[in-house]
């Protein structure tokens, strides 16, 4: 059905709701189940719910922003809700919503994919595992446990994480900060698109480090752990340090930073194939994965756009 603007559903069952009028900032929260959002270029916008278990969901449309959330569960606080008792509930969500809009996605116990956004995009996890697709917009991404893969990231990405693992596939973003206590990060990166200099500051507590660095990186690097081992596959950076073990050194002319600190975790630098295909980037971020998980989960495909119910 076609909806007009300020309007509100409470959704206990399979729906389909269109928006005419444009939408610029979407919110999605939910608990258990799935959330596919899908960036496109046309104006209207289309959600598809799917199973609904548990309390209802609710769906607001406030002028040029568009809400589908549970009532218990507001964005302030997010990663602290613990309220087992309102874990029993479960919702398919499917969103397609114009590209340009901005994103904030949060999911507890709940798996989510979002792809073809280029707004601002916010991302919070608890249990919950997001991928990230062809994004062009500023990336936020808070979990505790949850991990994160994107995909043809262009945008900048902040990430923080208590556990979640971080996973980079042909990521060509200019600024990447990141910070994980226990979580693992693996980076595959591309050089930024146009002229400005790339800017990546990693840290880490005990989770592992490893980057493959394009072959005509333009860095400088300063990366140490002081319990892990180290490794580069760059000649002209130097391995090495006292009390503690150092990778510096320069790529380039070194108009870039690349600054990462572990304390007991391990680093390692890789050398990422001249003119190598998206796909074979995909491979090696993949074969990385598996170096350090003999047992690593199913990689995510690229969604579809919604289909009728």
């Amino acid at each position: 059905m076609s909806a007009p603007d300020d309007r509100s559903w409470e959704i206990t069952t399979p729906q389909r709701i269109e928006f005419d009028d444009p939408v610029t900032e979407l919110q999605v929260r939910v608990v258990g189940g799935t959330v596919n959002v899908v960036g496109t270029q046309e104006p209207t916008t289309r959600v598809e719910i799917g199973k609904v278990e548990g309390p209802p969901l609710r769906v607001r449309r406030e002028g040029g922003r568009l809400v589908l959330a549970y009532d218990d569960l507001p964005w302030r606080g997010f990663l602290k809700w613990l309220d087992r008792k309102g874990w029993r509930r479960a919702v398919e969500v499917s969103v397609q919503v114009p590209a340009h809009a901005e994103l904030s996605v949060g999911v507890v116990t709940a798996g989510a994919v979002v792809s073809g956004v280029h707004g601002r995009t916010r991302v919070a996890g608890v249990s919950g595992d997001t991928t990230l697709v062809g994004l062009s917009g500023p990336v936020a991404a808070d979990t505790v446990s949850g991990s994160v893969e994107t995909q043809r990231l262009s945008g900048s990405l902040r990430f923080s994480t208590v556990s979640g693992d971080l996973t980079c596939i042909d990521a060509s973003a200019d600024q990447i900060k990141a910070d994980s206590v226990s979580g693992a990060m693996i980076l595959d990166l591309a050089s930024p698109r146009g002229d400005r200099p790339a800017d990546i500051r990693l840290s880490s507590v005990s989770g592992e480090l490893a980057l493959r660095l394009p072959d005509d990186a333009d860095l400088t690097v300063d990366a140490h752990t002081t319990g892990g081992a180290v490794s580069s596959a760059f000649d002209d950076l130097h391995t090495g340090g006292w009390g503690d073990h150092r990778i510096t050194g320069t790529l380039g002319t070194g108009r870039g930073a690349l600054h990462a600190v572990n304390v007991s975790g391990g680093l390692a630098l890789l050398r990422r194939p001249p003119g190598e295909a998206a796909e074979g980037a995909a491979e090696d971020a993949a074969a990385l994965a598996a170096a350090r998980d003999p047992h690593p989960p199913g990689q995510p495909g690229t969604p579809s756009p919604a289909k009728d119910l």
